[in-house]
C-alpha cells in the first residue's frame, strides 16, 4: 500500500516583518570625514592636486578684491585730468579781479569837507586813500583835502572816521592821514619795491572815480620815471609811474596795485590837455618807496 508524500508546511499564519518607511533627511555627519579625504589625498595625486587649485584660486580671489577695494596711487596724468576737468567746467576769477579783491578791504574812501556861509559842513571833495599799517595810518595825494576844515574816512566795512593830518610831502603831493577812531580789523595793504616793474607789467588801480564806490579799472605800466604837472599844481612832479588803467576825478590817492594785489605806487593825476578832466589813456602814480618814505616807513 503506497504511502502519501509528504510535504512540509510552511507557518502561513506567521505575521511577515515589513521593513519602516525610508523618511528623506540630511545624511548623518560622519566622523573623521575630513581625516579620510586626507588620508585618500596622500594616496590619490589627483585629488591632492585638485585641493590645492581650489584652495590658490579662492586666495586669488581675496586680493584681486582687496586691490580692487583699495585706492591706488595718483599718477600725473590723473592730476593733469582733474585740473584741465576744473578748467572747463568752471568759471575761474581773472588775475585782475583777483588782485582786486586782495587790496580792497585795504582801500579808504576819503571826503573833504568844508564850511558853508552859514557854518555847516559841504562835501568838498571825494579822493581816495589806502591803509598802510593796522594802526589807522592812510596814504593819500595832497591835493584832496589840501584846503578842507575837516576830512571824513569811509572804510572797507562802512565803518567811519574823522582823520587828522599827520605829514605831507608836497614835492610829491602825498599827504598822510591818522584815523582817530580804527576798526578792529583793519587790514593794512602790502606794499612792493618797484625796482623791477617794466612797461607791460599788468596793474589795477582801485577807487572812488566821481565818487562811485570802489571801483576797479585794469592795464599795463605803460612807462616809467615820467615827469607830470597837474593843471591845479604849479610844481612838477617827477619820477612817476606811467600807467593806462582808467582813472579818473576821485581816483586820485588810491592804489595801484599789481596782479599780486601789491601796491607799487600811489595815484596822483591824470595827463589831460582838455579842460574836462576826463581819462584820456595816460595816468601817473607815485612809486610806493616816496609815499612810504612819506609816511616814515623804513626803505625797501
Amino acid at each position: 500500500m503506497r504511502k502519501p508524500a509528504l510535504y512540509s508546511r510552511s507557518p502561513l499564519s506567521e505575521p511577515v516583518a515589513v521593513a519602516d518607511p525610508v523618511v528623506p533627511g540630511p545624511s548623518p555627519a560622519v566622523p573623521g570625514a575630513w581625516r579620510q579625504r586626507l588620508a585618500r589625498a596622500a594616496v590619490e595625486p589627483r585629488l591632492m592636486w585638485g585641493m590645492l587649485l581650489v584652495v590658490l584660486a579662492l586666495l586669488l580671489t581675496v586680493l584681486w578684491r582687496q586691490a580692487a577695494q583699495s585706492p591706488r596711487a595718483l599718477t600725473q596724468k590723473d592730476i593733469d585730468a582733474a585740473v584741465l576737468r576744473s578748467l572747463t567746467t568752471q568759471n575761474l576769477p581773472s588775475r585782475a579781479a583777483r588782485a582786486a579783491d586782495k587790496i580792497a578791504p585795504a582801500v579808504v574812501r576819503v571826503v573833504a569837507y568844508t564850511k558853508d556861509r552859514r557854518g555847516n559842513d559841504v562835501e568838498q571833495g571825494v579822493g581816495t586813500g589806502v591803509v598802510i599799517t593796522d594802526r589807522g595810518v592812510i596814504l593819500t595825494n595832497l591835493h584832496v583835502g589840501q584846503s578842507a576844515r575837516s576830512v571824513r574816512l569811509v572804510f572797507a566795512d562802512g565803518s567811519e572816521s574823522q582823520a587828522r593830518l599827520a605829514g605831507v610831502q608836497p614835492d610829491q603831493d602825498l599827504a598822510v592821514l591818522q584815523a582817530l577812531t580804527v576798526p578792529d580789523d583793519l587790514h593794512a595793504a602790502t606794499l612792493r619795491s618797484t625796482h623791477d616793474l617794466r612797461p607791460g607789467d599788468e596793474v589795477v588801480a582801485v577807487g572812488f572815480p566821481f565818487g562811485i564806490s570802489p571801483s576797479t579799472s585794469s592795464g599795463v605800466i605803460s612807462g616809467l620815471g615820467r615827469a607830470f604837472q597837474s593843471p591845479e599844481g604849479e610844481q612838477e612832479i617827477g619820477n612817476l609811474i606811467q600807467f593806462d588803467a582808467a582813472a579818473n576825478p576821485g581816483n586820485s590817492g588810491g592804489p595801484l596795485v599789481t596782479m599780486d594785489g601789491e601796491v607799487v605806487g600811489v595815484v596822483t593825476g591824470i595827463l589831460n590837455p582838455t579842460s574836462h578832466r576826463t581819462f584820456l589813456g595816460i595816468g601817473f602814480a607815485v612809486p610806493i618807496e616816496s609815499a612810504a618814505g612819506a609816511a616814515g616807513l623804513p626803505p625797501f
